[in-house]
C-alpha cells in the first residue's frame, strides 16, 4: 500500500463481518484515511449457506483462508478477523499488525421469551455447534441438549423465533456490533461460561514488508488485549485440537498481572477447570502453569 492510494481492507461478508470491519476501519482513519471494504467469500460461508443445520464438519481456517490469499496475492491491503477464527499457528508470510481493543467476551444465552437458564424446561433444545459451550452448558444442567446449528446471527435468531429451538448461544460482542440489544441476565458469568479463546478481539492481518501500513497499526495495537488473548491462543496451542477444541479460556490484564482461567472436556469426557496468575511480560510461564493443572485437575 502506498500512502496516497485508498486502504482496501479484506472481510468476510456477512453483516457483522462488515461492521468489524467498520470498526478497524475507523480506527485506522485518522492516520490511512477512507477505506474500501473488500467483501470475500470463504469457504466455511460458502458451506454454511448451503448446509444452515451443521450437517458438515467445520475445520481450522475455513472462515480465514481466502481473506489470507486475498493479502498473500495483493489484492486487499490488511483483512480483518474475528480473532478466534485463525488458527494458532501462524499464516505464513502474514503478521498480525493490531489487535484491537476487547469487546465483551461473555456468551449469551438468548430465549424467544427473554428467559434464563433456570427458567428452560427440561430437555430444552439450545442452538450451539460448540463443543466447548455443550461441554460448559452440560456442566451446569446435564439435561440440556446441544443442537448444531450454522448460519449468520439473524438466521439463527429466525430458526429459535420458529420454535425450532428453545435458546441460542451467541457471542456478547457480536450481538453488541449488530446493535442487537440483550438483557444483562442473557450475558452469562465466567464462572458459568469461558469464552473461546480470543472471543471478542478483532486481528488486523498485514504483509510483514507494508512499513507504512504497520507503523498505522501500531498505533491502534492494544497491548492488554493482545496480550490476554495470545496467552489464550497459546494454552489452544498447548491443548491441542485447533479452535474446535472443548477450551474455554480467558486471560486478563490487570497492573502488570496476567489471570488466566481454563475450562477443558478432554476425550473421555471429564470436565475440568483451572487457573493461574503471574506476571503479563512472563505469560508463557502462566500458560504452562494452566496447562499443568488442567491436565492434573
Amino acid at each position: 500500500m502506498t500512502t496516497t492510494a485508498m486502504l482496501r481492507i479484506g472481510t468476510r461478508g456477512s453483516r457483522l463481518a462488515l461492521a468489524q470491519a467498520r470498526i478497524a476501519a475507523e480506527a485506522l482513519a485518522p492516520t490511512t484515511g477512507s477505506a474500501e471494504l473488500v467483501a470475500i467469500l470463504t469457504r466455511g460461508d460458502a458451506i454454511s449457506a448451503r448446509q444452515p443445520r451443521a450437517g458438515w464438519v467445520e475445520t481450522d481456517g475455513q472462515f480465514t483462508r481466502e481473506l489470507e490469499r486475498a493479502l498473500l496475492e495483493g489484492r486487499v491491503d490488511l483483512v480483518v478477523h474475528s480473532y478466534k477464527d485463525l488458527p494458532t499457528a501462524p499464516a505464513d508470510g502474514l503478521v498480525i499488525g493490531a489487535v484491537l481493543e476487547r469487546g465483551d467476551a461473555r456468551d449469551c444465552l438468548l430465549t424467544a421469551d427473554a428467559g434464563t437458564l433456570d427458567d428452560l424446561p427440561f430437555g430444552a433444545r439450545i442452538g450451539t455447534s460448540s463443543p466447548r459451550r455443550a461441554a460448559q452448558l452440560a456442566a451446569a444442567r446435564s439435561d440440556l441438549i446441544a443442537t448444531p446449528i450454522r448460519g449468520n446471527v439473524e438466521t439463527r435468531l429466525q430458526r429459535m423465533q420458529a420454535g425450532e429451538l428453545d435458546a441460542l448461544i451467541l457471542a456478547a460482542a457480536g450481538l453488541d456490533r449488530l446493535g442487537i440489544d440483550v438483557p444483562d441476565h442473557a450475558r452469562l458469568p465466567f464462572d458459568l461460561m469461558l469464552p473461546a479463546p480470543a472471543q471478542g478481539a478483532l486481528a488486523l492481518q498485514v504483509r510483514p514488508d507494508d512499513g507504512d501500513l504497520r507503523a498505522a497499526l501500531a498505533t491502534i495495537d492494544h497491548a492488554p488485549t493482545r496480550v490476554a488473548v495470545d496467552a489464550e491462543r497459546a494454552l489452544l496451542r498447548r491443548i491441542g485440537g485447533g479452535c474446535l477444541a472443548p477450551l474455554g479460556a480467558l486471560g486478563e490484564v490487570t497492573g502488570g498481572t496476567l489471570r488466566l482461567r481454563a475450562a477443558y472436556e478432554d476425550r473421555t469426557g471429564t470436565y475440568r477447570r483451572a487457573e493461574a496468575s503471574g506476571p503479563a511480560d512472563d505469560a508463557d510461564a502462566v500458560v504452562s502453569d494452566v496447562a499443568e493443572r488442567i491436565r492434573d485437575a
